[in-house]
């Protein structure tokens, strides 16, 4: 069955956008067609709760251009869920958001995870989706303070800053997983892995393969009449 994915950036970044489709691309099984939406209008990173707003009316446009050439689902790529909720009322299909993706298949591995993002100002936003899925109990957030500019073309170069605070997480948080904190960290999760022996999550490969599932068993969402 073939079925087209929309993997939304929320900010106009366009490199940040090749860089997390090319990473779905791992994961994306035959016949899903990945597509990138980057707003035209808004700010070229989310990083507060002002940048969240325009963020999402970026989202939603995406939504909109998506639904008008006929996208089966989307994946929104900022960690923070921004405009998720909004979006899934404008969507015919499935809408996840690349932050609840990430924790819930968490949860399925590891008792306990560590969240590893940036900029420090960015942790609410992942306190906020904690609380929202219920999963505060299990995990911690760490941060290292580096711009979500700085990674907009990969994040190697921030592989010893990331390392070493998952490192903490394991040790002071009895952490047995890691979840990366922001959609261009993507390229970590192999070295990550590699040096850290625990299973490492990127959250748009993981809402790629949820919002598979969700059309495979047909569930997308459908308007209230």
């Amino acid at each position: 069955m073939s079925r087209t994915i929309m993997v939304i950036n929320p900010n106009t970044t366009r490199a940040m956008t090749d860089t997390v489709v090319a990473a779905a691309g791992a994961v994306a099984t035959t016949g899903t067609k990945l597509v990138g939406g980057t707003p035209t209008e808004g700010v070229p990173s989310v990083e507060s709760h002002v940048e969240e707003v325009w963020g999402a009316v970026g989202v939603l446009d995406q939504v909109r251009a998506g639904e008008k050439s006929g996208v089966d689902g989307y994946v929104v790529a900022c960690f923070g869920d921004t405009g998720v909720a909004a979006a899934r009322e404008l969507a015919r299909g499935p809408v996840v958001g690349m932050t609840e993706a990430a924790l819930f298949t968490a949860a399925l591995v590891a008792p306990r995870f560590t969240i590893v993002t940036l900029p420090r100002r960015t942790r609410e936003m992942s306190e906020r989706v904690l609380r929202e899925t219920g999963l505060a109990h299990r995990c911690t957030v760490r941060a290292i303070d580096v711009p979500v500019a700085d990674i907009a073309e990969g994040s190697l170069h921030e592989l010893e800053a990331v390392a070493a605070e998952a490192s903490l997480g394991l040790q002071q948080d009895a952490a047995e997983a890691v979840v990366l904190g922001c959609a261009g960290l993507a390229d970590l999760v192999a070295p990550l892995e590699q040096r850290l022996g625990v299973p490492v999550i990127e959250g748009v490969s993981a809402a790629v393969t949820m919002v598979e599932g969700l059309l495979a068993q047909g569930l997308a969402k459908r308007r209230r009449p």
